[in-house]
């Protein structure tokens, strides 16, 4: 696949994706963006509105029609996820100070651990787990960016713990779990907690202006994708060991699992696309050549084994790696994550055949996802598009539909923090 025909099945002929300076401005143009995209990123935060906790820190699940599910542990990385969006949302003028505010206090107070360092899972699991600190570094960036009182000295801490606690110099990734007291670290190694570490230096590296968070970035990207995705037909695997030897096999009799499933994960083919993209605007010039067509190698994958592949519209949740599908769920975060991909990488390249396919999945999403009636989005659907819950019930946060609708809006950057930066 990584051949001259690779993109052949997204843009025919086996041409790759070209920079076409002069198609731009069709980029830019609202015409180019549905009316109901441009609109979401607010009615979203109407549903979120009242996600803070009444009774514990920090931010709580939603269910179907945005009341906090009072019964389940506060989940650090839910509380981070709206953070982030709150804050990018002060950014733009809202008034959600008070619930950026609230997410700091609960990420500077009983989230955090004070005698060990470093963040619970949950009010419920004491495990210190990469992927929710990995949300604590994203949601102290944009807190700091919208000015929010308390979140530089958060960010630095998270930086720090992650550094010190997760990152493995001789890798170039970050490990995954400890326990509470840092004493026993898991044998697993994994791909997911990698990827949103990439999106948190991201974003560190925009509004600390540190380069070495893009480097780190530029090592966990080079490892994973212009490695280990390439070998694998850019079917990126998830699992590995301690020693980051791919498990193939690993949660093959759980293949449904919300952070780890069996086999290849389709929206994050696209997530780290973007991210790829992204993470070149953070290097400039000194970029590697091979950024945006990895990128675009990735994009390609997810759509030639994930989109209508089993004769229904939409993104299957996850494939072997034959690229045949093995849940055929469909999650609202993996079309998000697509339309994302499609509009960075058309804004990247100039390429119309990126264009259509974000016009295309804004269509699906709009027509299968959005809820008009209890407002957000259907966090799954089954493979005939109906409501479902076998992954996730309820709509626990407004993160990825949130990023995905807000970005066309957004001038090239890093980050969405960065790209909300102001400047002068």
């Amino acid at each position: 696949m990584a051949g001259a025909g690779a993109l052949a099945y997204v843009f025919g002929g086996g041409r790759r994706p070209r920079r076409v300076r002069g198609e731009r401005q069709r980029v830019d143009s609202p015409s180019s963006v549905p009316a109901w995209v441009r609109a979401e990123p607010a009615r979203l935060l109407g549903f979120a509105g009242g996600a803070a906790h009444p009774g514990d820190p920090g931010f709580a699940w939603l269910d179907d029609a945005g009341r906090p599910v009072l019964d389940r542990p506060v989940e650090t990385w839910i509380t981070c996820r709206m953070t982030h969006v709150f804050a990018l949302a002060a950014l733009q003028g809202a008034d959600t100070g008070e619930q950026v505010a609230h997410g700091v206090a609960a990420l500077t107070g009983p989230l955090r651990d004070a005698e060990h360092g470093g963040w619970y899972a949950s009010t419920a699991l004491t495990d210190k787990r990469a992927y929710e600190h990995a949300f604590v570094v994203l949601a102290a960036a944009s807190a700091a960016a919208a000015g929010a009182e308390g979140a530089r000295p958060l960010l630095a801490e998270a930086l720090e713990t992650v550094e010190r606690r997760f990152w493995e110099p001789g890798a170039g990734l970050v490990a995954d779990v400890w326990d509470r007291g840092w004493t026993s670290l898991e044998d697993y190694r994994g791909a997911n907690a990698n990827m949103h570490t990439v999106e948190a230096f991201l974003a560190a590296a925009d509004v600390t202006g540190d380069p070495v968070w893009a480097a780190r970035a530029l090592s966990i990207v080079e490892r994973l994708i212009h490695g280990e995705a390439r070998a694998h037909g850019w079917l990126l695997p998830e699992h590995y060991d301690a020693g980051w030897r791919v498990r193939p096999e690993f949660n093959r009799d759980e293949p449904a699992d919300p952070f780890r499933p069996y086999g290849a994960t389709i929206g994050h083919l696209f997530e780290w696309a973007r991210l790829a993209v992204h993470l070149g605007r953070a290097l400039g010039d000194a970029a590697p050549a091979w950024l945006v067509p990895d990128a675009a190698a990735l994009f390609e994958a997810g759509v030639r084994y994930g989109w209508t592949v089993d004769g229904r519209p939409g993104f299957v949740y996850t494939t072997d790696f034959a690229g045949t599908p093995v849940v055929r769920t469909r999650l609202h975060w993996v079309v998000t994550e697509a339309m994302a991909a499609a509009w960075t990488l058309h804004r990247e390249t100039g390429d119309p055949a990126y264009l259509a396919r974000f016009e295309e999945w804004c269509a699906h999403a709009e027509t299968c996802f959005v809820d008009r009636e209890l407002g957000s989005w259907h966090h799954e659907l089954d493979p005939e598009n109906r409501p479902a819950a076998t992954v996730w019930s309820g709509k626990p946060d407004v993160y990825h539909a949130y990023q995905a609708t807000l970005l066309p809006s957004l001038p090239p950057a890093a980050s969405f923090a960065g790209a909300l930066l102001p400047r002068g």
